[in-house]
């Protein structure tokens, strides 16, 4: 059979064929390429529900930290490039998500050692306090942790007071009944903590806290030693304990002059 016989067929064989290899070429110049750039062939990964709900929460966090509660949840879901449908599956509701982020942001930071430093009388209790404060203050000026607490007050969140519930029992008070010890009055089972007292213990929350505020909302300078304004803050605070607790206000108040048991 000649050539010219076959024309129009062997054309197009030729054609097909040249396409073909053209298409190879074309596919191993982009790997070559994307391997040159040492970009790994994408793979979709399949995440598990509980991996899906802490991507989930933890974008949330960052969100809320950055706009504040009110921001809407249709805005988080775009910012997190998922459907609303997705983020109510996870969270019904914007209510479960603040109580989410609540527990990982305020709960399961609180570190269990931090109880056993408070009451743990074989140490003098400045040392206890110094040693407690440094340590928490750093949960305090945590970037998410300072505006998302103070996102949550001023938008009305519940986050905020359930924290300031969580302090005074497993702080002030503790500390405070630590002091009463101390300075020889009677125990919080025997007299209720005091607005002085207590207002002692705002007084020192409110000044560490502040470290955070200037440094994430007001962007002004913060100490370069915070351990050490820390303890001196904590070294105050012990001294108007002292005085305030050997006022004749505070011994009244509190019942020094009763029996200790």
């Amino acid at each position: 059979m000649s050539a010219i016989g076959c024309g129009p067929k062997l054309v197009a064989v030729k054609t097909i064929s040249g396409l073909r290899s053209l298409a190879i070429k074309n596919s191993k110049t982009r790997a070559g390429r994307a391997a040159q750039k040492g970009t790994p062939a994408r793979k979709r990964v399949r995440l598990t529900p509980s991996d899906r709900s802490d991507r989930i929460l933890k974008g949330a966090i960052s969100f809320f930290a950055k706009h504040g509660f009110g921001g809407q949840t249709r805005e988080l879901a775009r910012e997190l490039g998922i459907s609303k449908g997705l983020l109510y599956r996870y969270f019904p509701s914007k209510d479960d998500l603040i109580d989410r982020i609540y527990d990982e942001m305020f709960v399961r930071r609180w570190k269990p050692e931090w109880d056993a430093i408070l009451v743990d009388r074989s140490v003098p209790l400045l040392a206890r306090l110094k040693r407690f404060y440094v340590d928490y203050a750093e949960m305090l000026h945590d970037y998410e942790w300072v505006r998302i607490y103070l996102y949550s007050g001023l938008d009305g969140a519940s986050i905020a007071q359930r924290f300031a519930k969580l302090v005074t029992e497993r702080i002030y008070k503790p500390i405070i009944g630590e002091m009463r010890h101390e300075f020889g009055l009677p125990g919080l089972d025997q007299q209720p903590l005091t607005e002085p007292e207590a207002e002692l213990m705002w007084a020192l929350h409110g000044g560490l806290f502040y470290i955070g505020i200037r440094k994430w909302v007001y962007r002004v300078a913060t100490p370069r030693d915070v351990a050490g304004t820390v303890s001196r803050a904590v070294e105050r605070i012990y001294a108007d304990a002292q005085a305030l607790m050997r006022s004749e206000q505070i011994r009244h108040e509190a019942g020094a002059d009763a029996p200790r048991q």
